[in-house]
């Protein structure tokens, strides 16, 4: 069942960032800080894609710019909103555009809530693995909504984002189907391809489609999911074929 997630941010202390005209820092709350691992007079004047990882940066910088003609609070567009993935964490960003005297550009406010306990299960043992996800964090329409595991049929990379299908409703997770793959139970979820995953637990068939194998998956359209040959080992371990 999806649970929508907007009203519980509310009991969120979120983090704030305040960014000029090009992007540079100008201003941070000691959450930002904390999660963010700096210390503010650190960043003072820094390009905010700097304070990501590399792998988070094209996100950032693509909502940096389709935040620019969503002016607040002059326009009633809302902030654009975005879900990230930082080394141990999962922040939910939200970036509007601001305005200053005569309607001047006034930089944008960058406001992220640390959502990691609310879709993750326990923390990880000391090997340093990620904690596993125990919702998903997706979005529509401009919508958060935490979605039940086990609902998923199977996801589809998309880019930097990934779709996720369950039996009859399409969402979007900007989460990267790599780090998807990172937080999902293995016992449950399987990579069968370079953009797939699969809920086992939804397979209903695996055949040979001339040269490959495709699994059937119950969903309302009997979706069939491409097989990496070098996944069909695994795939067949799976479901103690091999």
């Amino acid at each position: 069942m999806e649970e929508r997630f907007e009203h519980r941010l509310q009991k969120f202390d979120p983090g704030v960032i305040w960014l000029d005209a090009a992007h540079r820092v100008t201003a941070l709350n000691g959450v930002a800080a904390e999660v963010l691992g700096v210390a503010p007079g650190e960043v003072m004047g820094r390009e905010v894609l700097q304070l990501h990882p590399l792998k988070s940066r094209d996100k950032i910088a693509w909502l940096l710019e389709a935040s620019g003609g969503a002016y607040c609070p002059v326009s009633s567009s809302p902030p654009m909103t975005m879900m990230i993935n930082i080394p141990d964490r999962i922040l939910l960003i939200k970036l509007t555009r601001m305005v200053g005297a005569g309607g001047a550009p006034g930089g944008y406010c960058l406001v992220f809530f640390d959502v990691t306990d609310a879709t993750s299960g326990a923390r990880p043992a000391a090997d340093g693995r990620l904690r596993q996800l125990r919702k998903l964090p997706v979005s529509r329409q401009q919508e958060v909504m935490l979605l039940d595991l086990d609902e998923v049929v199977h996801l589809r990379a998309g880019g930097h984002y990934t779709d996720v299908f369950t039996a009859g409703e399409r969402y979007l997770c900007n989460l990267s189907l790599a780090d998807l793959e990172a937080r999902l139970d293995p016992e449950r979820f399987l990579r069968v391809h370079r953009s797939y995953i699969v809920n086992l637990g939804y397979a209903t068939a695996l055949a040979r489609r001339d040269e490959r194998y495709v699994l059937t998956l119950g969903d309302r359209k009997t979706t069939e999911v491409p097989i990496s040959r070098s996944q069909v080992p695994r795939v067949k371990d799976a479901f103690g074929l091999a």
